[in-house]
């Protein structure tokens, strides 16, 4: 076959529509769908009453089910919980990073507790640098991030609140809006360690002032900073949770799930886990999903049914 200048520019042009249509089939396909990653809270063993399961064995155990993960509760750790991190605490965290790498576990979050409403400043204070020790600990074990609560106002006991729905009275001679001034400025605190450490703080929808959607995402929306985001604990709001959740999806950074096989210890939820998914994936979050198994159901046989469901419900 005899090739001419017109007929080398003619396969040229069409090689190249060629080239734009495959280009374009491309570009107009769907990305492909992210899979879940799995995590289990030590607290889904654990929920505060004797004997304390260790976090070796939760590794173990999560190692077994094949999940990805493990989110350490803070209180449940093998150190104390309000002294300095000494050298002893540094090599305890040292052989639970060990322990987790040649288990085939990521440690992916420390779920610590705090309390940032207080009109005490010598209160604040030392929740700050608690939680300045807890970034530290996150770092030192390799977590992204650590889970943070507002703290509240502490006016009624928690088997009080938990029979109130969560709500509690504003402290005498205080205001809601001062509490949440304190929230702000204690959480602005702790921001340049967690940046210098590269641990994202992940703000719950927990008791107190994120009770609420409209709670949390005040605060959020009143800092912006990459170190900071929304965990979403998709057990903790008890009235119409769907709509709720959706208002804090776009700020997730990292999602607890809670079930209650068993009857829960202090209420029961009947979450419709694929709806949940639909929320996140709209959002495209692509982050962790950690269980917190919350109920009365021993923990061996209750952990791994949840994690069956919750790789159902995510497609995973």
């Amino acid at each position: 076959m005899k090739f001419t200048r017109r007929s080398f520019l003619s396969a040229a042009a069409a090689s190249a529509a060629s080239l734009a249509s495959g280009a374009e089939s491309q570009s107009a396909q769907p990305a492909k769908a992210t899979k879940t990653k799995f995590g289990i809270s030590t607290y889904s063993y654990w929920h505060f009453r004797p004997p304390k399961v260790s976090i070796e064995t939760v590794i173990e155990k999560a190692s077994q089910l094949g999940v990805e993960g493990v989110d350490i509760l803070h209180r449940q750790m093998d150190i104390p919980e309000k002294a300095p991190l000494d050298a002893a605490g540094q090599g305890y965290l040292r052989k639970l990073k060990r322990h987790a790498f040649i288990n085939g576990i990521d440690l992916i979050c420390v779920s610590t507790h705090q309390n940032f409403v207080s009109p005490k400043p010598e209160e604040i204070a030392q929740n700050v640098e608690h939680t300045k020790k807890c970034i530290e600990i996150a770092y030192e074990l390799g977590a992204p991030c650590i889970r943070i609560n507002t703290g509240r106002w502490n006016t009624v006991d928690f088997d009080t609140l938990m029979a109130n729905r969560g709500i509690e009275p504003v402290l005498a001679g205080h205001t809601e809006d001062e509490g949440f001034k304190w929230c702000i400025d204690a959480i602005q605190r702790c921001l340049p360690k967690a940046e210098e450490c590269g641990v994202i703080l992940a703000l719950e929808n927990h008791w107190g002032l994120a009770r609420t959607p409209e709670g949390l995402l005040r605060i959020l929306n009143n800092i912006q900073s990459p170190w900071l985001g929304a965990l979403m604990d998709t057990g903790n709001y008890l009235e119409n949770p769907y709509d709720k959740l959706k208002q804090i999806a776009a700020k997730t950074v990292f999602a607890q799930a809670k079930t209650y096989y068993g009857g829960g210890e202090w209420y029961t939820l009947d979450l419709d886990y694929q709806r949940i998914a639909k929320i996140l994936a709209d959002v495209n979050y692509h982050g962790y999903v950690s269980l917190e198994f919350e109920g009365k159901e021993a923990a061996d046989t209750g952990v791994p049914k949840s994690i069956e469901m919750l790789r159902k419900a995510f497609g995973g």
